[in-house]
């Protein structure tokens, strides 16, 4: 049973969740100005609606790890059997958000393990969780595995595997573009950019192969070399690229969902902080 506490790192979770999904103009992703075109209204309408149904699953992950106590095989099994019962929760409220689930579900986890713990603690801690091989998931190779396997890229797998570098790039290009006097729209979308400019995002390599993966890579590289969002030549660069890549219906998927993973880690970094002065 979830405690008050695993409810509040489920619902911060979900929050960082809905918070991308809020961030506009994210260059082939959907966001609010959606919401005006009736083709795909309902794309982004079920997108917030079935990120709320994360929330039950995310709770019950994190009362797995405090359970649990350490980032234990045992711990990495009940993730995984949380998450499949999760994803079909959200499937049948809409659907999407795997990779974030997967992200999100594996740092609340780690959250829960130590409540105190500062950002690189807690990417860390969910690596561990992550190298546990779960032996319970079904055989049959999903899409993300089988482009990580025709391409060598390390997909969300590897990414966990990895201790989540690109969330804590995304959290050092919040840090900057803050300190630069971004305003926080604007320093989310930089971190956006920075995680798509270097990520193996195996969506776009299944949609678009290697040569499509390095032509969205090198033009979130050049809003970012163009000063970032919060500059003029920057913001023009960004709508460039949105409209590239909304018009060759290419989608980096894999780097909202980090994107996520950051903010959600971001808002513990803040909370700790709060605690921290309080006491």
């Amino acid at each position: 049973m979830s405690s008050p506490e695993d409810e509040a790192l489920a619902l911060a979770a979900v929050d960082a969740l809905t918070g991308q999904l809020a961030l506009a103009p994210k260059p082939g992703l959907p966001d609010p100005r959606d919401l005006g075109a009736r083709a795909t209204r309902k794309d982004h309408c079920s997108l917030r609606w079935s990120a709320k149904a994360l929330a039950p699953g995310l709770a019950a992950m994190a009362a797995a790890a405090r359970r649990t106590g350490e980032p234990s095989p045992q711990l990495r099994a009940e993730l995984g059997a949380i998450g499949r019962c999760t994803e079909h929760s959200v499937g049948l409220a809409g659907g999407g958000h795997r990779g974030a689930l997967w992200a999100l579900g594996l740092l609340v986890a780690a959250a829960a393990l130590d409540p105190a713990a500062r950002s690189e603690d807690v990417t860390a801690t969910a690596k561990k969780i992550a190298a546990h091989r779960d032996r319970r998931v079904p055989r049959r190779p999903s899409r993300g595995s089988s482009v990580s396997a025709k391409y060598g890229a390390a997909g969300a797998r590897g990414e966990a595997r990895a201790g989540f570098p690109h969330v804590r790039r995304a959290l050092a290009a919040l840090a900057e573009s803050r300190t630069a006097g971004a305003a926080e729209v604007e320093a989310r979308l930089d971190a956006l950019l920075t995680v798509m400019s270097t990520l193996q995002d195996t969506e776009l390599l299944y949609t678009a192969g290697p040569l499509g993966l390095r032509h969205v890579q090198a033009g979130a590289r050049g809003v970012l070399e163009a000063g970032g969002t919060a500059t003029d030549a920057g913001r023009e660069a960004l709508l460039a690229l949105d409209a590239d890549l909304h018009a060759r219906a290419w989608s980096p998927r894999g780097s909202a969902g980090l994107l996520a993973g950051a903010l959600f880690v971001d808002a513990l970094a803040s909370s700790v902080s709060s605690r921290a002065r309080a006491a």
